[in-house]
């Protein structure tokens, strides 16, 4: 069931996000001040609008209370960003994923009530949307555009199961390369091998299959 997103500020790491989400099938609001990054962002959005995210009656106005998750974007105003995590939770937004440009903002920005504070690097809006979309994942690595080497935490529907009952490879088209179980690594596990809720298997695959996988209840 695809969930609500909305990103303020669209730059080149909120569109990242934006985007990735999109893709994802998730419905996605875009928000800034900027009426040229407004429209530019039609094409990686399900609806754009142009809000001052800084006047709480702009956010009222776009029904900003109702989406699930709300990505704080903003460039370099840290004194917008800081007053639009504020307004946020105030209007009761229940998540709050806010960019940080340093540490004190950072800190800032969590005492005003971020849910999870961020110091995204050129490409870091793809990783920060991959982690919402599949919450079990832990850790991932992309290998190019299409592979990637993920950390998935195992679900209690994995639980008492065997690599061969649970059939990966046949089912999602992955191989399980490693499992970590605390601190103790086991490299190629063999097929009985019995998974643990909680243990984390590194898995490596096509990134759609690993979402499929990462998704398993």
């Amino acid at each position: 069931m695809a969930k609500q997103y909305a990103v303020i500020g669209l730059g080149r790491f909120g569109s990242s996000v934006a985007a990735r989400l999109y893709e994802s099938g998730q419905e996605v609001l875009g928000v800034d001040v900027n009426m040229e990054r407004v429209e530019d962002s039609n094409e990686f959005v399900t609806h754009a609008v142009i809000a001052d995210s800084t006047d709480p009656e702009s956010l009222k106005a776009i029904g900003i209370r109702n989406f699930d998750t709300v990505i704080v974007a903003i460039g370099n105003d840290i004194q917008a960003s800081i007053l639009s995590v504020l307004l946020l939770k105030e209007l009761g937004v229940k998540k709050v994923i806010a960019k940080a440009l340093n540490k004190l903002h950072g800190q800032v920005l969590e005492k005003v009530g971020a849910d999870w504070v961020i110091f995204p690097e050129r490409d870091m809006g793809i990783r920060v949307a991959h982690q919402l979309l599949s919450p079990n994942v832990l850790n991932f690595i992309e290998i190019s555009k299409n592979y990637s080497v993920e950390e998935v935490r195992a679900t209690e529907k994995m639980k008492d199961k065997t690599l061969r009952e649970l059939d990966i490879r046949a089912k999602y088209n992955l191989s399980v390369i490693a499992i970590r179980k605390d601190h103790e690594l086991t490299i190629s596990p063999p097929p009985d091998k019995i998974i643990d809720e909680g243990d984390v298997l590194v898995v490596i695959g096509e990134n759609r299959d690993l979402e499929r996988f990462a998704n398993l209840s």
